[in-house]
Protein backbone atom coordinates (compact mmCIF):
# COMPACT_ATOMS: atom_id res chain seq x y z
CA UNK A 1 0.00 0.00 0.00
CA UNK A 2 3.00 2.10 1.04
CA UNK A 3 4.25 1.73 -2.46
CA UNK A 4 0.78 2.24 -4.03
CA UNK A 5 0.49 5.62 -2.41
CA UNK A 6 4.14 7.22 -3.29
CA UNK A 7 3.41 6.12 -6.84
CA UNK A 8 0.22 8.22 -6.57
CA UNK A 9 2.07 11.28 -4.89
CA UNK A 10 4.40 10.62 -8.12
CA UNK A 11 2.09 10.83 -10.53
CA UNK A 12 0.28 14.11 -9.32
CA UNK A 13 3.52 15.59 -8.32
CA UNK A 14 4.61 14.97 -12.52
CA UNK A 15 0.67 16.44 -13.74
CA UNK A 16 0.76 19.37 -11.60
CA UNK A 17 4.40 20.12 -13.30
CA UNK A 18 3.14 19.73 -16.40
CA UNK A 19 0.23 21.86 -15.90
CA UNK A 20 2.26 24.72 -14.66
CA UNK A 21 4.26 24.05 -17.48
CA UNK A 22 1.47 24.69 -19.75
CA UNK A 23 -0.20 27.24 -17.86
CA UNK A 24 3.13 29.13 -17.92
CA UNK A 25 3.50 28.74 -21.95
CA UNK A 26 -0.24 30.09 -22.22
CA UNK A 27 0.41 33.16 -20.17
CA UNK A 28 3.38 33.72 -22.03
CA UNK A 29 2.36 33.14 -25.86
CA UNK A 30 -0.80 34.82 -24.81
CA UNK A 31 1.54 38.36 -23.88
CA UNK A 32 2.43 38.68 -27.07
CA UNK A 33 4.61 41.55 -28.70
CA UNK A 34 4.85 45.00 -27.66
CA UNK A 35 2.82 47.55 -28.88
CA UNK A 36 4.04 51.42 -29.43
CA UNK A 37 0.65 53.16 -28.78
CA UNK A 38 1.77 56.95 -28.91
CA UNK A 39 5.05 59.10 -28.45
CA UNK A 40 5.70 62.14 -28.23
CA UNK A 41 8.62 64.46 -28.39
CA UNK A 42 9.68 68.13 -27.32
CA UNK A 43 12.80 70.14 -27.75
CA UNK A 44 14.59 71.20 -25.05
CA UNK A 45 17.76 73.71 -26.02
CA UNK A 46 20.17 71.33 -27.93
CA UNK A 47 18.56 67.94 -27.18
CA UNK A 48 15.01 65.84 -27.45
CA UNK A 49 12.76 64.58 -24.44
CA UNK A 50 10.66 61.61 -25.81
CA UNK A 51 7.08 60.47 -23.72
CA UNK A 52 6.50 57.14 -25.56
CA UNK A 53 3.15 55.35 -24.64
CA UNK A 54 3.67 50.90 -24.22
CA UNK A 55 0.96 48.30 -23.98
CA UNK A 56 1.65 45.01 -23.38
CA UNK A 57 0.47 42.04 -21.50
CA UNK A 58 2.93 41.67 -18.96
CA UNK A 59 2.79 38.63 -17.40
CA UNK A 60 5.47 39.14 -14.73
CA UNK A 61 9.18 39.23 -14.82
CA UNK A 62 9.81 36.71 -17.35
CA UNK A 63 7.86 38.55 -20.06
CA UNK A 64 7.31 41.97 -19.81
CA UNK A 65 7.61 45.49 -22.23
CA UNK A 66 11.61 45.87 -20.89
CA UNK A 67 12.90 49.05 -23.54
CA UNK A 68 12.20 51.18 -26.04
CA UNK A 69 15.00 52.65 -28.21
CA UNK A 70 15.26 56.05 -30.66
CA UNK A 71 16.58 55.50 -33.56
CA UNK A 72 17.33 56.89 -37.21
CA UNK A 73 15.85 55.39 -40.57
CA UNK A 74 19.00 53.42 -40.98
CA UNK A 75 18.67 51.88 -36.91
CA UNK A 76 21.04 54.27 -35.16
CA UNK A 77 20.67 54.09 -32.50
CA UNK A 78 20.38 57.77 -30.55
CA UNK A 79 18.74 56.83 -26.90
CA UNK A 80 17.42 54.01 -25.33
CA UNK A 81 15.05 53.89 -21.97
CA UNK A 82 15.53 50.16 -19.98
CA UNK A 83 12.02 49.35 -18.06
CA UNK A 84 13.31 47.77 -15.07
CA UNK A 85 10.05 45.73 -14.24
CA UNK A 86 7.00 44.78 -15.68
CA UNK A 87 3.93 46.73 -15.53
CA UNK A 88 1.16 43.82 -15.04
CA UNK A 89 -1.19 46.57 -13.50
CA UNK A 90 -0.33 49.37 -15.43
CA UNK A 91 -1.43 49.59 -19.48
CA UNK A 92 -0.94 51.38 -21.28
CA UNK A 93 2.02 52.98 -19.56
CA UNK A 94 4.28 55.91 -20.54
CA UNK A 95 7.73 57.05 -19.49
CA UNK A 96 10.11 59.34 -20.72
CA UNK A 97 13.86 59.68 -21.85
CA UNK A 98 15.85 63.31 -21.76
CA UNK A 99 18.95 64.12 -23.44
CA UNK A 100 18.55 62.50 -26.78
CA UNK A 101 20.93 64.30 -29.11
CA UNK A 102 19.68 64.55 -32.97
CA UNK A 103 22.15 64.66 -35.77
CA UNK A 104 22.11 67.77 -37.43
CA UNK A 105 19.42 67.45 -40.56
CA UNK A 106 17.60 64.59 -39.15
CA UNK A 107 13.31 65.69 -39.92
CA UNK A 108 11.88 62.32 -38.61
CA UNK A 109 12.94 59.51 -35.78
CA UNK A 110 11.37 55.83 -34.50
CA UNK A 111 10.39 54.55 -32.15
CA UNK A 112 11.19 51.00 -31.15
CA UNK A 113 10.65 48.67 -28.17
CA UNK A 114 11.28 45.17 -26.74
CA UNK A 115 9.79 42.94 -24.29
CA UNK A 116 11.99 39.75 -22.88
CA UNK A 117 10.25 37.27 -24.88
CA UNK A 118 10.41 38.44 -28.46
CA UNK A 119 12.88 41.07 -28.89
CA UNK A 120 12.54 44.40 -30.65
CA UNK A 121 8.69 44.56 -31.95
CA UNK A 122 8.72 44.84 -36.25
CA UNK A 123 6.60 48.02 -35.23
CA UNK A 124 8.49 51.61 -35.83
CA UNK A 125 6.99 54.19 -34.73
CA UNK A 126 7.56 57.30 -36.83
CA UNK A 127 8.20 60.69 -35.47
CA UNK A 128 8.30 63.99 -37.42
CA UNK A 129 10.74 66.83 -35.56
CA UNK A 130 10.31 69.94 -35.88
Amino acid sequence: MVIRSFQSLRTVIFLLLVMATVSVSIGTALAGTVEIVDAKVEKQRASWVFHVTLKHADTGWDHYADAWRVVTADGKELGKRTLFHPHVDEQPFTRSLGDVKIPAGTSEVYIEAHDKVHGWSKQRFKIKLQ
